[in-house]
């Protein structure tokens, strides 16, 4: 299997609900239904370390740059600073702006990055990356 599998938890944060929506539509759409949703880094962050704490942890990320509270650079930084999310796929969505920032994302262990808008076959392909990535 060269992808997530289907009962993989997934959370997806966004400040904008239609992205989040677009995202959700792209899961479901390749097969997943256990989404959650933020709509920042920081509740972002409430989500995983609830997930932990109630024996269901969030098993890939998929979070927006940029958001109020905060960004998704900091939540990345935030996550690869505890010790069991530290091969956590974690992917950032970013706009065309914000390119040249995507190294910082590197150097901070950002799994994946994907341009926004992009078509469901670039989101697909991103995620296997991801996969293969993390289950090597």
């Amino acid at each position: 299997m060269t992808m997530f599998p289907p009962e993989t938890r997934i959370l997806v944060i966004d400040d904008m609900p239609s992205i989040r929506e677009l995202v959700k539509n792209q899961l479901r759409g390749m097969g997943y239904k256990n989404i959650q949703e933020a709509a920042d880094g920081e509740e972002g962050l409430k989500v995983l370390v609830q997930g932990n704490s109630n024996g269901s942890p969030i098993q890939l990320v998929i979070s927006d740059w940029n958001m109020p509270k905060m960004k998704g650079l900091e939540l990345l930084k935030q996550v690869r600073g505890v010790a069991e999310w530290q091969n956590l796929p974690f992917v950032l969505l970013t706009s065309e702006s914000e390119r040249e920032q995507v190294t910082e994302a590197v150097l901070a262990g950002v799994s994946q990055y994907i341009v926004k808008p992009f078509a469901a076959k670039v989101f697909e392909e991103k995620l296997k990356t991801v996969w293969a990535k993390h289950n090597k």
